[in-house]
């Protein structure tokens, strides 16, 4: 696959690292070096967006037009301050604000709820367990794209709904980073095994 980065920051190069060993062709471009649209135009088959919230929805309006008909993976945190607070409590979803900048573009939520570090590692396997990536998108054909790249990491996708639930995954993350990061804490000990879920 062709693959665009928007970023070159530690998650654009965490990921588009593994995504290069994988195989595929990929460029990332930033603002400071003013080659983004050059990211967009190679983004082909997918675009990751990996700047910091605060600057994506902006970077995004501006290449509309770039944008249409591309797989945009939205791998932004919304979270912020002290306590690691969710920046869109009470608002869209960061992923909503993201496609409603660049409407003609095919917008997937994933990868946010782990550190780059992780995603350096080949593969995340954990207890003999593979790391589960959950999607949020409403376009088949885009999330088609990026199960293969989240199983290209060997991964397993997860089916978590459409765009309208981005903000579940957000508020996850703003959870998991609270706990892990502002406490120390093992936030995995939360889930209890699927045989107790009730399922």
């Amino acid at each position: 696959m062709r693959i665009g980065i928007l970023g070159t920051g530690s998650m654009a190069d965490a990921l588009g690292g593994q995504w290069e060993r994988a195989g595929h062709d990929v460029v990332a471009g930033s603002r400071s070096r003013g080659d983004v649209r050059a990211a967009v135009a190679h983004g082909r088959d997918a675009v990751l967006l990996a700047v910091p919230f605060a600057a994506a929805v902006d970077l995004v309006a501006g290449l509309e037009v770039a944008l249409h008909g591309r797989v945009l993976i939205d791998c932004t945190n919304p979270v912020g301050g002290p306590d690691f607070g969710l920046l869109t409590a009470g608002g869209p979803a960061a992923a909503e604000r993201i496609a409603a900048a660049a409407p003609g573009a095919r917008v997937v939520k994933a990868f946010n709820l782990c550190h780059e570090s992780v995603w350096r590692l080949t593969p995340p396997v954990f207890g003999g367990r593979p790391l589960a990536v959950p999607l949020c998108g409403d376009d088949e054909d885009a999330l088609t794209v990026v199960r293969r790249l989240v199983r290209d990491l060997g991964c397993e996708p997860l089916n978590a709904g459409g765009l309208d639930r981005a903000g579940l995954l957000e508020a996850t993350a703003a959870l998991l980073i609270g706990l892990w990061v502002g406490q120390g804490a093992d936030a995995q000990a939360i889930a209890p095994p699927l045989e107790f879920s009730g399922a």
